[in-house]
């Protein structure tokens, strides 16, 4: 039944933008399933479903990639490409800037990824704190996610 009821909420995300918990559950109602909105939420968690603003500057719910190449790089240069507005260096910590909503989602999947160099990430609304490993520098570490940025752009 979870199997069925998440397949379900990503093939509503991706046919209409969602931007709320309340709307999922009211879809979810209609097609059968008898849940409730910590239910919605935690399925919501474990899918990696992010809220993000969309071109129009409409907050929904994004799905992840299910064809992403080699462990979610082709995901985390879409996103980049996307919706990092600009990144910049200092010591070991690369600071990402995007439009509000989007951070969170980014994060994720840098965090998924793991670019090399990076321990970790912290996301606010619009900004992600990118910490590189002990002995790395942010300059380095900027290179890289410039690199996968640029790819997207290119191909």
């Amino acid at each position: 039944m979870k199997r069925q009821r998440q397949q379900t909420i990503l093939d509503l995300v991706r046919a209409e933008p969602l931007s709320s918990q309340t709307a999922i559950l009211e879809r979810l109602h209609m097609r059968g399933f008898d849940v409730t909105q910590p239910t919605v939420s935690r399925d919501l968690d474990e899918l990696g479903l992010a809220r993000i603003r969309d071109a129009d500057g409409y907050l929904r719910y994004s799905v992840p990639e299910d064809a992403a190449p080699v462990g979610g790089v082709g995901r985390l240069r879409r996103l980049l490409g996307e919706f990092a507005l600009s990144m910049q260096a200092s010591g070991s910590l690369v600071v990402i800037h995007t439009p509000p909503g989007a951070a969170n989602a980014i994060a994720l999947v840098l965090d998924q990824v793991g670019v090399e160099g990076v321990i970790g990430t912290v996301a606010g609304d619009d900004t992600i704190l990118v910490i590189g490993r002990e002995g790395t520098r942010g300059r380095t570490v900027l290179s890289r996610l410039q690199a996968i940025q640029e790819q997207e752009e290119a191909g």
